[in-house]
C-alpha cells in the first residue's frame, strides 16, 4: 500500500526535482485525493500506524463524511488528530521516498524522455534497455516480451 501512495506522489515529486518547489503545478490534484485516501484507510480501517493495530471505521458507514461525523461524536478529539497526523506522516515518508526515486533515477529519467520526445513511443523492452543503462532491474521486473506495447506521450 506505501509504494500506492509513492508511486502517487511521484508525479509531483517530480515537479519538484525538475522545474524546483516554486514551479509545482496543481496537476497533482487527483493524485493527491488518491493517496490521501489510501493512507486514510491505512490508518483508520487497515490499522496500519502508530495508532495501533485496530480498526477505526465503523462498517456501516463507510464515507468520510459520515466518519468525520461519527468521530466528532464517538470519538475523542485527541484521537481524531492522531489520526490526522498519522496519515501526514504516512504521506510525508512516502513522498520524501518518491523525491529520492526521483532524484536517484533523473539521469534515466531524462534519457526516457528525450527517447520519447523524438520517437513518441517506447515498448517495455525498450524502456527496461534505457533503464538498465543507469541502475541494475530486478530479476522480478526483467521481462522478455516481444509483444510489448509501445507506450506514447
Amino acid at each position: 500500500m506505501i509504494a500506492g501512495i509513492v508511486g502517487g506522489l511521484g508525479g509531483r515529486a517530480a515537479e519538484e526535482v525538475i522545474f524546483g518547489e516554486p514551479e509545482v503545478t496543481t496537476g497533482a490534484v487527483g493524485d493527491l485525493q488518491q493517496i490521501t485516501g489510501l493512507a486514510k484507510q491505512m490508518v483508520t480501517t487497515f490499522g496500519m500506524s502508530e495508532i495501533g493495530p485496530w480498526s477505526l471505521m465503523d462498517s456501516s458507514a463507510q464515507s468520510d463524511v459520515i466518519m468525520r461525523m461519527m468521530a466528532r461524536n464517538s470519538m475523542s478529539e485527541k484521537l481524531a488528530n492522531d489520526i490526522d497526523s498519522a496519515v501526514k506522516t504516512l504521506s510525508d515518508r512516502a513522498y520524501e521516498i518518491a523525491l529520492g526515486h526521483i532524484r536517484n533515477n533523473r539521469e534515466a529519467m531524462d534519457k526516457i524522455v528525450e527517447v520519447l520526445l523524438e520517437k513518441e513511443t517506447m515498448s517495455g523492452d525498450e524502456f527496461r534497455a534505457i533503464l538498465s543503462e543507469f541502475t541494475e532491474i530486478p530479476p522480478e521486473n526483467r521481462v522478455a516480451s516481444s509483444t510489448s506495447t509501445p507506450a506514447s506521450v
